[in-house]
């Protein structure tokens, strides 16, 4: 495993830590109902789904995000296709995916088609298609040439990981986000919710998941 390469501890419940960031990779409580709580309700989804709708991701991390929307997706029955992009500097292997995903069995058939396609650069299903933009996101946002219907912020805390939460790449996450796109994300720092500002949303407060009080979402 290379320096390029996402380090895992993994806690008494199974929950993985990452070394680098010394923060779990989801929550405590239960990673997948916090991904539908922050990511998937905080962007009104899926009623906003249609064909070719388009969520972006500021860390891939162990890919419950995007099987949680796939699910969704899936369920909804709107059809076509969901395009969906990640940007992750510490990509993990299979393997730790895998052990990871092995938490929630509600999204397990979904687990094992992602992975088995799953390549350096994504994976293409029936009706997905997923990009895994590997990278500093400060270089590689700036030169991505699509722009988001949904943005995910999720990097580590902005304590831990101050890098995915600075102005100037949120500014590059509002300029990469379509009219009347949406972002959400768990944090409600201040300093976060002020760049979003700035980076032309409407940010709101909202109720968080779980212990932690508050998160933010908005529209630009």
């Amino acid at each position: 495993m290379n320096d390029q390469t996402g380090k895992l501890d993994w806690n008494e419940d199974g929950v993985p830590i990452s070394q680098r960031f010394d923060d779990p990779y989801f929550s405590l409580q239960d990673g997948l109902a916090e991904t539908k709580h922050v990511f998937l309700r905080g962007n009104d989804l899926p009623a906003r789904f249609v064909d070719k709708f388009h969520v972006a991701e500021l860390g891939f991390g162990t890919g419950l995000n995007l099987l949680a929307t796939w699910q969704a997706w899936r369920q909804s029955g709107v059809g076509g296709t969901l395009h969906f992009t990640s940007f992750e500097a510490y990509p993990l292997d299979v393997t730790q995916m895998r052990k990871a995903l092995d938490a929630f069995p509600e999204v397990s058939e979904l687990a094992d088609e992602l992975l088995s396609r799953l390549s350096a650069k994504g994976a293409s299903c029936d009706d997905l298609v997923f990009t895994l933009v590997t990278g500093d996101a400060r270089e590689t946002l700036p030169t991505w040439q699509d722009k988001a219907d949904a943005w995910f912020l999720d990097g580590f805390s902005p304590a831990k990981n101050p890098e995915l939460w600075e102005e100037a790449l949120l500014r590059h996450v509002g300029s990469h986000t379509r009219s009347n796109g949406t972002f959400a994300t768990y944090t409600a720092a201040g300093f976060v919710r002020r760049a979003l500002s700035d980076a032309g949303f409407d940010v709101q407060r909202v109720q968080g998941f779980g212990r932690k009080r508050h998160m933010s979402i908005g529209t630009k």
